[in-house]
Formats: C-alpha cells, structure tokens, sequence
C-alpha cells in the first residue's frame, strides 16, 4: 500500500489544502491562527512554517513540488497573504501555492432576526470546513487542480502539528480499497472528549459531531472494554478529485453553533455581549462521507497523527501539542 501511495506522489497527482480560515481568539490574539508561534524543539516555529516545512521534506524525498492550497476566512484573508509573504513562504515556492477565500453566511440572533456588525451590514460569518467544497470550485480551484493533473489532495487543519498531510499508507489504502474518500482516524481518550465519532448508518460510513451525539451513546461501552462510538474524526482526510466535484455540487446540511459576536442595535449603538447571543450555521467536511457508497478508514496513534492547538491551556493546548510534537519527533530521531 505504501508502494501505491509513493506512486502518486512521485507522478505529481497529489496536493495539499490546508483549512486556515480560523483565528487565535481562544490563543489570546486576533490573528490567523496560522500566524500563531508554537515553542517547539530545537527552535519554534509557527503553526504554517510546520506545514511548509513536512511539505518541503517530502518534495525532497519524492522529487517533486506539492501544490499547496490554502483556504482561510474573509476576515483573515489579507493578514494571511502578508504574513506569507513577509516570511517568503517559509521557502515554499510561492507559484505552487494558492490562497483562496471561504464563502460566508449571515449570522441570526436569539429570536431569528439578522445581526448588524459596526459598519452597518448584515453581519456574516465563515460557513464551516464542510464549505471547502463549493468554495473550491467557485474560487477555481478545481480548475487549477485538473490543470495540473492532481487526482488526490489531502485537506487538514492549520493547527494539527502532528498532521501527516502525505500519508503514503492512507493514499495508498484507499487506492487499494478503490473508493474516492480516505480518513483516519484515532481513539478518543474519554467519553467526553470534544472530537466527532465514526459511525455507520444505513450502511453508510458518517461522523457524528460531539455536540450532537447523545451522552448515553458517547459513553457506551462494547463486550471488549472499548467506546463504541471511540473513533474520533480528527480531520485528515483524503479526497479524489472527483469525489471534491461532486461534493461541491451538493448542499450539505447546516448545523447550528452558538456564538458570541458583538453587534449593532436598533440605537445605533455597540454591544458586546457577556455570552453566546446569536446562531451561526456551518457545514461539516465529513458530511460529504454519506454522498458514497463507501469510504476508507484508517486507524492512526494519537502521539503520532494528533497534536491540536486550540486553548492557551489544559486540554489541546499549546503545552500538550509542544509535548507531542518534541517526543514525535525525539522518537523519530532515536529510530533513525
């Protein structure tokens, strides 16, 4: 399988999209989050430099140049191009690279009326990682893969920093297994863990998001000891281009989020909010996994695929994602 996966990568039929269209609120700044400076072994590196650097590895190793996609949100769109560009693209040939804008949907507040925002517009927000697909194809980027004869491209988050964005067993497993999708996943530590879970249902592979999933079955236990519901999403997936044109046709369903967003009222004057005081509507990636038949799963380490920044603390934080990503990679060079 890895033989099959290699193949794709050294014939140039592989590309990356990187989603980084969130912010650091939760990281104390309002930049990119993929602006954001991790303190890793030997030296840190910000959370794109990670990225442009596992992709300029494997570019060394399999003789080609990757292209690189990457969607951020309208917000964040210009504070992302100059920061790339500021840092060159950390050495990332810039032609190979394409940064395009997330669609967006207008927010409603508690009693379904639109929210205005400071310049007296209907207040929109980005519409969830499920909105890469007709994003894609509305920004050419579609067109552009075809151009270049990609028939594979992987799609992950910006702050995953044990993300295996080319993954010759996950490309080459779900070419064996002939299906159009490909995904790993990992096991969730607890019940309670804030990941999505794989199912099936009527036949049919899909993930259910933890805010979604009723406690009594996220806690369920099978005869072995496991969760049955215990493989996490854990966005890394692997799309056929085929499987992203068909995706991008389809509407897929919206789930609804509570958010805190100041506003303007009916005064004129501005409001900031003390807690959650509006809906916003986003799309799943993973919804697109009921538009086939079938999709291949994998089952990957969580020291070894999964290491997100989300808090400045506790869980998913910059400490635990230091620490995964210093013993990764002090594992690797104890091997070699």
């Amino acid at each position: 399988m890895w033989l099959h996966g290699e193949q794709v990568i050294r014939d140039n039929k592989f590309a990356v999209a990187t989603m980084a269209g969130g912010q650091g609120t939760r990281l104390g700044t309002a930049a990119p989050k993929g602006t954001y400076r991790i303190d890793v072994e030997p030296e840190g590196k910000y959370l794109f430099e990670i990225i442009s650097d596992t992709l300029k590895d494997a570019n060394e190793k399999y003789g080609v140049v990757i292209p690189w996609y990457i969607m951020t949100s309208k917000e964040n769109n210009k504070k992302t191009v100059e920061f790339l560009s500021e840092q060159d693209y950390f050495g990332y040939p810039k032609e190979d690279v394409r940064i395009f804008e997330q669609e967006e949907i207008p927010l409603l507040d508690k009693q379904g009326k639109l929210i205005i925002d400071e310049d007296m517009k209907i207040k929109q927000a980005a519409n969830g990682n499920g909105g890469i697909f007709s994003s894609m194809s509305k920004r050419g980027i579609l067109d552009d893969m075809r151009a270049r004869g990609i028939e594979w491209v992987f799609i992950g988050s910006v702050d995953n920093v044990l993300l295996k964005m080319v993954d010759t067993f996950l490309i080459g497993a779900t070419v064996f297994k002939k299906t159009e999708i490909g995904t790993k996943t990992i096991l969730k530590k607890e019940p309670n863990e804030k990941v999505g879970v794989f199912c099936r249902k009527k036949g049919k592979i899909k993930v259910i998001e933890y805010t979604e999933i009723p406690e009594e079955l996220s806690s369920e236990y099978n005869e072995r000891g496991e969760l049955v519901f215990g493989d996490a999403h854990i966005m890394c997936n692997l799309f056929h281009i085929s499987a992203l044109e068909k995706a991008s046709t389809k509407e897929l369903l919206y789930h609804i989020v509570e958010k805190e967003s100041k506003y303007v009222d009916s005064f004129g004057q501005v409001v900031n909010p003390a807690g959650p005081n509006c809906y916003k509507f986003e799309k799943f990636i993973f919804d697109a996994f009921g538009l086939f038949d079938d999709i291949t799963v994998v089952r990957g380490k969580r020291e070894e695929d999964f290491a997100p920044v989300k808090n400045m603390t506790g869980e998913d934080s910059l400490e635990t994602a230091k620490i995964l990503y210093d013993n990764y990679w002090a594992g690797r060079l104890i091997k070699k």
